[in-house]
């Protein structure tokens, strides 16, 4: 397997969870009613899995590793798009909580915020996992050796293998700071 094996894998567990959001816009807009814990769901699986493990061995294995290497002017313009397109995805789901929090907090005009934003998400991933899945992964392979392949394969696993031990470390802090509030 190359390295955008695993990639591509994690893109069909994304664009499963574009299909519940689409679910979620359209019972929210016949409802007139948000469930803030789906929401609350939606937003970590974005964060946990298709930014930071996702996006995250993209940005920390596969384009630093292409850094080091004489990319195209096409190759390194479509890496920078992927790096802005992951900081959009980020403002957008941060915008995501904020519009939820005001849903709970008892603003109800808040849910054409949360619909925006999830229909954002919706819209955006599709695009995103494309221009990596036909154009991006294939075109960058040619820079790098079998061996470099293979290398950074391991690498993505490590990555992932850290994962687990990073997002519960997160939430024993984030739930010791409300604990501290108490």
């Amino acid at each position: 397997m190359k390295p955008r094996g695993p990639l591509m894998i994690e893109h069909r567990l994304i664009e499963k969870m574009i299909g519940i959001i689409r679910g979620q816009i359209d019972s929210i807009e016949e409802s007139h009613r948000v469930d803030p814990l789906l929401i609350d769901t939606i937003v970590d699986f974005v964060r946990t899995y298709a930014d930071r493990t996702h996006h995250g061995k993209e940005e920390d294995i596969l384009f630093k590793k292409l850094d080091n290497k004489n990319l195209s002017a096409s190759d390194k313009r479509i890496m920078e798009e992927l790096i802005e397109e992951h900081k959009y995805g980020r403002e957008i789901v941060a915008e995501l909580v904020d519009a939820n929090l005001r849903y709970v907090q008892g603003d109800e005009e808040s849910i054409s915020d949360i619909i925006s934003k999830l229909k954002a998400l919706a819209d955006f991933y599709p695009d995103h996992i494309k221009k990596e899945d036909d154009v991006f992964f294939p075109d960058t392979e040619k820079y790098f050796t079998e061996g470099e392949l293979n290398h950074m394969l391991d690498d993505f696993w490590e990555f992932d293998r850290k994962m687990i031990h990073e997002k519960y470390q997160n939430v024993v802090d984030q739930t010791s700071k409300l604990d501290a509030l108490q």
